[in-house]
Protein backbone atom coordinates (compact mmCIF):
# COMPACT_ATOMS: atom_id res chain seq x y z
CA UNK A 1 0.00 0.00 0.00
CA UNK A 2 1.44 3.37 -1.03
CA UNK A 3 1.56 6.35 1.30
CA UNK A 4 -1.18 8.07 -0.71
CA UNK A 5 -3.41 4.98 -0.65
CA UNK A 6 -2.81 4.58 3.07
CA UNK A 7 -3.73 8.23 3.65
CA UNK A 8 -6.94 7.86 1.62
CA UNK A 9 -7.88 4.70 3.52
CA UNK A 10 -7.27 6.49 6.80
CA UNK A 11 -9.56 9.41 5.94
CA UNK A 12 -12.26 7.19 4.48
CA UNK A 13 -12.25 5.08 7.63
CA UNK A 14 -12.10 8.11 9.91
CA UNK A 15 -15.10 9.81 8.36
CA UNK A 16 -17.15 6.61 8.29
CA UNK A 17 -17.02 6.11 12.05
CA UNK A 18 -19.96 6.87 14.29
CA UNK A 19 -20.36 7.02 18.06
CA UNK A 20 -23.15 6.18 20.48
CA UNK A 21 -25.47 4.48 18.01
CA UNK A 22 -27.15 2.35 20.70
CA UNK A 23 -29.31 3.28 23.69
CA UNK A 24 -27.52 5.36 26.30
CA UNK A 25 -28.03 5.51 30.07
CA UNK A 26 -29.81 8.43 31.66
CA UNK A 27 -28.05 10.80 34.04
CA UNK A 28 -29.97 13.21 36.26
CA UNK A 29 -27.42 15.56 37.87
CA UNK A 30 -30.03 16.68 40.40
CA UNK A 31 -29.80 13.22 41.95
CA UNK A 32 -26.02 13.09 41.99
CA UNK A 33 -24.31 12.65 45.38
CA UNK A 34 -22.72 15.55 47.21
CA UNK A 35 -19.21 14.17 46.59
CA UNK A 36 -17.73 12.72 43.38
CA UNK A 37 -16.32 9.43 44.70
CA UNK A 38 -19.64 7.57 45.10
CA UNK A 39 -20.68 8.64 41.61
CA UNK A 40 -17.35 7.46 40.22
CA UNK A 41 -17.87 4.06 41.85
CA UNK A 42 -21.41 3.85 40.43
CA UNK A 43 -20.35 4.81 36.90
CA UNK A 44 -17.38 2.44 36.98
CA UNK A 45 -19.56 -0.54 37.91
CA UNK A 46 -22.13 0.45 35.28
CA UNK A 47 -19.46 0.66 32.58
CA UNK A 48 -18.09 -2.78 33.46
CA UNK A 49 -21.60 -4.27 33.50
CA UNK A 50 -22.26 -2.75 30.07
CA UNK A 51 -19.31 -4.68 28.65
CA UNK A 52 -16.81 -1.85 28.48
CA UNK A 53 -13.38 -3.49 27.93
CA UNK A 54 -10.81 -2.62 30.57
CA UNK A 55 -12.75 0.15 32.32
CA UNK A 56 -9.88 0.42 34.81
CA UNK A 57 -7.53 1.86 32.18
CA UNK A 58 -7.12 5.62 32.27
CA UNK A 59 -4.99 8.42 30.84
CA UNK A 60 -2.54 10.20 33.13
CA UNK A 61 -1.41 13.67 32.07
CA UNK A 62 1.69 15.29 33.57
CA UNK A 63 4.15 18.03 32.63
CA UNK A 64 7.91 17.81 32.32
CA UNK A 65 10.59 20.16 33.65
CA UNK A 66 10.00 22.55 30.73
CA UNK A 67 6.25 22.60 31.29
CA UNK A 68 5.50 20.46 28.20
CA UNK A 69 2.48 18.17 28.61
CA UNK A 70 2.80 14.39 28.50
CA UNK A 71 0.16 11.66 28.60
CA UNK A 72 0.01 7.88 28.76
CA UNK A 73 -2.45 5.07 29.56
CA UNK A 74 -2.15 3.05 32.75
CA UNK A 75 -4.31 1.13 35.22
CA UNK A 76 -6.34 2.32 38.17
CA UNK A 77 -5.45 0.42 41.34
CA UNK A 78 -8.07 1.88 43.69
CA UNK A 79 -10.31 4.88 44.30
CA UNK A 80 -11.07 5.73 47.92
CA UNK A 81 -11.27 8.64 50.33
CA UNK A 82 -7.62 9.45 49.73
CA UNK A 83 -7.95 9.66 45.97
CA UNK A 84 -7.29 7.72 42.77
CA UNK A 85 -4.43 5.21 43.02
CA UNK A 86 -1.95 4.02 40.40
CA UNK A 87 1.64 2.79 40.40
CA UNK A 88 4.83 3.04 38.40
CA UNK A 89 8.59 3.31 38.79
CA UNK A 90 9.76 6.49 40.50
CA UNK A 91 12.58 6.55 37.94
CA UNK A 92 10.23 6.44 34.93
CA UNK A 93 9.37 9.54 32.91
CA UNK A 94 6.06 9.91 34.74
CA UNK A 95 7.75 9.35 38.11
CA UNK A 96 10.33 12.05 37.44
CA UNK A 97 7.69 14.43 36.14
CA UNK A 98 5.48 13.92 39.19
CA UNK A 99 8.43 14.47 41.51
CA UNK A 100 9.04 17.87 39.90
CA UNK A 101 5.42 18.87 39.20
CA UNK A 102 2.93 16.87 41.29
CA UNK A 103 -0.18 18.45 39.75
CA UNK A 104 -1.69 16.00 37.26
CA UNK A 105 -4.91 14.91 35.56
CA UNK A 106 -6.67 11.61 34.91
CA UNK A 107 -9.12 10.78 32.14
CA UNK A 108 -11.51 7.83 31.81
CA UNK A 109 -13.50 7.17 28.63
CA UNK A 110 -16.14 4.46 28.47
CA UNK A 111 -17.77 4.50 25.00
CA UNK A 112 -20.05 1.57 25.88
CA UNK A 113 -22.05 4.02 28.01
CA UNK A 114 -20.94 7.29 26.34
CA UNK A 115 -19.35 8.48 29.55
CA UNK A 116 -16.09 10.10 30.46
CA UNK A 117 -14.64 11.37 33.71
CA UNK A 118 -11.92 13.99 34.08
CA UNK A 119 -10.02 14.41 37.35
CA UNK A 120 -7.48 17.06 38.33
CA UNK A 121 -5.47 17.23 41.52
CA UNK A 122 -2.13 16.77 43.24
CA UNK A 123 -0.27 13.46 43.30
CA UNK A 124 1.60 12.13 46.32
CA UNK A 125 3.93 9.13 46.44
CA UNK A 126 3.14 6.45 49.00
CA UNK A 127 5.79 4.97 51.25
CA UNK A 128 7.86 1.81 50.60
CA UNK A 129 5.59 -0.47 52.61
CA UNK A 130 2.42 0.50 50.76
CA UNK A 131 4.22 0.46 47.42
CA UNK A 132 5.53 -3.06 48.06
CA UNK A 133 2.07 -4.21 49.15
CA UNK A 134 0.68 -2.84 45.87
CA UNK A 135 3.01 -5.08 43.92
CA UNK A 136 2.48 -8.11 46.18
CA UNK A 137 -1.18 -8.50 45.20
CA UNK A 138 -0.51 -8.39 41.47
CA UNK A 139 0.52 -11.12 39.05
CA UNK A 140 3.90 -12.75 38.48
CA UNK A 141 4.06 -10.84 35.22
CA UNK A 142 3.57 -7.54 37.01
CA UNK A 143 6.38 -8.38 39.41
CA UNK A 144 8.60 -9.45 36.51
CA UNK A 145 7.95 -6.15 34.74
CA UNK A 146 8.75 -4.25 37.93
CA UNK A 147 11.97 -6.24 38.40
CA UNK A 148 12.93 -5.55 34.80
CA UNK A 149 12.83 -1.85 35.65
CA UNK A 150 14.58 0.75 33.49
CA UNK A 151 11.21 2.09 32.32
CA UNK A 152 11.56 4.96 29.81
CA UNK A 153 15.33 4.40 29.40
CA UNK A 154 16.80 3.90 25.93
CA UNK A 155 16.65 0.24 24.83
CA UNK A 156 19.51 -0.96 22.61
CA UNK A 157 17.64 -3.94 21.09
CA UNK A 158 14.69 -6.28 21.50
CA UNK A 159 17.17 -9.06 22.21
CA UNK A 160 18.31 -7.17 25.29
CA UNK A 161 14.68 -6.77 26.40
CA UNK A 162 14.05 -10.51 25.98
CA UNK A 163 17.17 -11.40 27.96
CA UNK A 164 16.53 -9.04 30.88
CA UNK A 165 12.81 -9.75 30.97
CA UNK A 166 13.40 -13.50 30.89
CA UNK A 167 15.70 -13.27 33.88
CA UNK A 168 13.12 -11.14 35.70
CA UNK A 169 10.37 -13.70 35.02
CA UNK A 170 12.56 -16.46 36.46
CA UNK A 171 13.31 -14.41 39.56
CA UNK A 172 9.65 -13.48 40.01
CA UNK A 173 8.77 -17.18 40.01
CA UNK A 174 11.55 -18.12 42.43
CA UNK A 175 11.22 -15.06 44.69
CA UNK A 176 7.60 -13.84 44.80
CA UNK A 177 8.63 -11.38 47.52
CA UNK A 178 11.58 -10.00 45.55
CA UNK A 179 11.98 -6.25 46.16
CA UNK A 180 11.56 -3.72 43.38
CA UNK A 181 12.91 -0.59 45.10
CA UNK A 182 11.76 2.00 42.56
CA UNK A 183 8.20 0.67 42.29
CA UNK A 184 5.94 3.32 43.79
CA UNK A 185 2.23 3.62 44.48
CA UNK A 186 0.81 7.09 43.85
CA UNK A 187 -2.44 8.74 44.92
CA UNK A 188 -4.06 11.67 43.14
CA UNK A 189 -6.11 13.72 45.60
CA UNK A 190 -8.79 15.31 43.43
CA UNK A 191 -9.54 19.03 43.46
CA UNK A 192 -11.86 18.87 40.45
CA UNK A 193 -13.89 16.01 38.95
CA UNK A 194 -16.11 16.29 35.88
CA UNK A 195 -18.68 13.69 34.83
CA UNK A 196 -19.72 13.73 31.17
CA UNK A 197 -22.76 11.84 29.90
CA UNK A 198 -23.00 11.71 26.13
CA UNK A 199 -26.32 12.26 24.36
CA UNK A 200 -27.18 11.17 20.82
CA UNK A 201 -28.74 14.60 20.20
CA UNK A 202 -25.50 16.22 21.41
CA UNK A 203 -27.21 17.64 24.49
CA UNK A 204 -24.47 16.18 26.64
CA UNK A 205 -24.71 16.52 30.42
CA UNK A 206 -21.59 17.76 32.22
CA UNK A 207 -21.48 17.90 36.00
CA UNK A 208 -18.41 19.52 37.52
CA UNK A 209 -17.34 19.04 41.14
CA UNK A 210 -14.83 21.39 42.75
CA UNK A 211 -13.38 21.00 46.23
CA UNK A 212 -13.98 24.12 48.30
CA UNK A 213 -11.93 25.27 51.32
CA UNK A 214 -12.64 22.96 54.23
CA UNK A 215 -12.99 19.91 52.00
CA UNK A 216 -16.62 20.39 50.93
CA UNK A 217 -17.57 20.01 47.28
CA UNK A 218 -19.51 22.40 45.07
CA UNK A 219 -21.40 21.18 41.98
CA UNK A 220 -21.89 23.08 38.72
CA UNK A 221 -23.44 22.20 35.38
CA UNK A 222 -21.34 23.05 32.30
CA UNK A 223 -22.39 23.73 28.73
CA UNK A 224 -21.52 20.83 26.43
Amino acid sequence: MTAETSSDAFRTTLHSLRVWDGPLPDFDPERAPAEPLPLFHEWFVRAAAAGQPEPHTMSLATVDAEGRPDVRTLMLHDADGRGWHFASHATSAKGRQLAGHPDAALGFYWPAVARQIRIRGRVAACGPEESRADLAVRSRGALAAALTGRQSEVLDSLDELRRVSGAAWERAGAEPEAPAPTWTRYVLAAEEVEFFQGDASRRHVRLHYRRAPGGLWTRTLLWP
